[in-house]
């Protein structure tokens, strides 16, 4: 069913899709304007992304980074919240069409806001993801906070000696910011949270691997606090292999080859893949009908105003756009936000073609990492330090961005207890939130060790069938 959305054709009519914060600082600075804005996401949340590790290790709740779309726009009578997957945008006709279930809804716009961020990208080897989830949405957290608890269960319940070892270790493949920090709250849950509480394992015994193909960890940061970054993963017992391909990834394992050629085996019941992300498929669509360029992650060039090649009230923000090597980090989305609504804004009414605006500016305030408890490293401006004064100011600087006074005060509260004891409020998990991918995808996925019976046994031979997946073309796991 097809239904178009409900407009008033005398206003000027804005349509941003994605509710990031690209997304929601565009909708937001477009508040006094006279214009009605419409945003379109495929979740009803706007996600503070770079949180999601912290869902991931029980530290967060989803709703404390996640807050509702709708409520956060409540007081914005001029703002509109809409449902649904953007499947199609149409830049003659000026038109955007969503689905949601069964329902497909055109929306018109006179200006376009297009903000849909990143997904993990798993250079051509998607499978990959089957056994090695990412990390970019609240169901991806929710499924590796339930893969890491449910490994510790599944050691604690077998008798065989490789099985829990196999159980036990937990590998992260890329060491930019999430794999890093992903990497260093794994070992503090295991070597704080749940110290003591099983009677057949001891937690810290658990392995975290951290893996990249790149020479250093945190490459963005510089050799500097790279190295410092590793030598306080090292310190809490996270093994840090650098110039690791990873060329296939399986439910038994990972297939890594190194630098030196050799090619060899990490086997471990939990992999998380953090390792490089790629533009929403709308930067390609949007390409096909502008002639603009796309780089190697799929994100679409802009010109000084954000805009795209004869489409001057088409603005592209955020990880989908590609300017002068601009990071994608939350400031490049939430100052291209604040530049688009702020012309939206001063043009409205105009029925010639805008005049010449100021390129769009970015005002870099700088890049920080958290590594654990009490340390982390930061990069502002030409100084960098790092350890638990960079700590501070990362624990600062995040909470200032979390949208609403009640998580706030919620994510404090959790911090306190995570940080200064060792109690994490967040462990619960549901097998729907592990297998729930096999139900989406349609495919079934094996959490158990097909091996593990001939062991327990005596048989043998291995059940018949399962032979080793041939490997892929080797990936930069970076």
């Amino acid at each position: 069913m097809t239904t178009p959305a409900h407009q008033n054709p005398e206003r000027h009519q804005v349509v941003v899709i994605g509710s990031g914060f690209g997304g929601l600082f565009a909708t937001q600075g477009l508040k006094r304007a006279d214009v009605d804005v419409t945003v379109i996401d495929r979740s009803t949340t706007h996600l503070f992304q770079p949180l999601l590790y912290q869902v991931a290790t029980g530290i967060l709740s989803e709703g404390e980074i996640a807050p509702s779309t709708r409520t956060v726009l409540k007081d914005q009578d001029n703002a509109r919240v809409l449902l649904g997957s953007v499947i199609d945008i149409d830049l003659a006709a000026r038109t955007v069409t969503s689905q949601c279930d069964d329902t497909t809804t055109v929306t018109r716009y006179d200006s376009l806001i297009v903000s849909a961020g990143a997904q993990q990208s798993y250079f051509g080897n998607d499978h990959f993801a089957e056994h090695a989830p990412g990390l970019k949405t609240v169901d991806d957290a929710l499924e590796v906070r339930g893969r890491i608890l449910h490994a510790f269960e599944k050691a604690e319940l077998t008798d065989d000696p490789i099985e829990r070892i196999r159980q036990l270790t937990f590998v992260v493949v890329g060491a930019g910011p999430t794999g890093v920090e992903l990497a260093g709250q794994i070992a503090e849950l295991a070597h704080r949270t749940l110290d003591g509480t099983f009677r057949s394992i001891s937690p810290k015994a658990a392995r975290i691997v951290l893996l990249d193909a790149a020479p250093q960890v945190l490459p963005p940061f510089g050799a500097k606090l790279g190295s410092a970054a590793a030598r306080t993963l090292q310190s809490k017992g996270v093994e840090v292999e650098l110039g690791s391909i990873v060329t296939d990834v399986d439910a038994l394992g990972l297939t890594i080859k190194d630098a030196d050629g050799n090619t060899r085996r990490i086997e471990a019941a939990c992999k998380v893949w953090s390792a490089g992300v790629a533009a929403s498929p709308l930067a390609k669509q949007l390409a096909e009908q502008t002639g603009a360029p796309l780089d190697r992650a799929g994100r679409i060039g802009v010109g000084a105003d954000l805009t795209l090649p004869g489409q001057p009230n088409v603005f592209v923000i955020g990880d989908m756009m590609s300017r002068d090597q601009l990071p994608g980090v939350a400031q490049t989305a939430i100052q291209g936000g604040r530049y688009a609504a702020k012309h939206i804004a001063r043009e409205v009414g105009e029925t010639s073609p805008p005049s010449e605006r100021a390129p769009f500016h970015y005002r870099d305030k700088g890049s920080m990492a958290t590594v654990c408890r009490f340390s982390a490293v930061a990069q502002v401006g030409r100084f960098e330090f790092s350890g638990f004064v960079a700590w501070l100011l990362w624990l600062a600087v995040h909470l200032v961005y979390i949208v609403g006074f009640r998580s706030r005060i919620a994510t404090l509260l959790s911090w306190t207890s995570s940080f200064l004891g060792r109690g994490r409020g967040q462990l619960t998990t549901s097998e729907q939130q592990i297998r729930a991918r096999s139900a989406v995808t349609g495919q079934h996925i094996q959490f158990d060790n097909p091996f593990l019976a001939h062991r327990t046994t005596g048989v043998q031979n291995p059940p018949s069938g399962t032979t080793a997946r041939e490997a892929e073309p080797a990936i930069r796991a970076s």
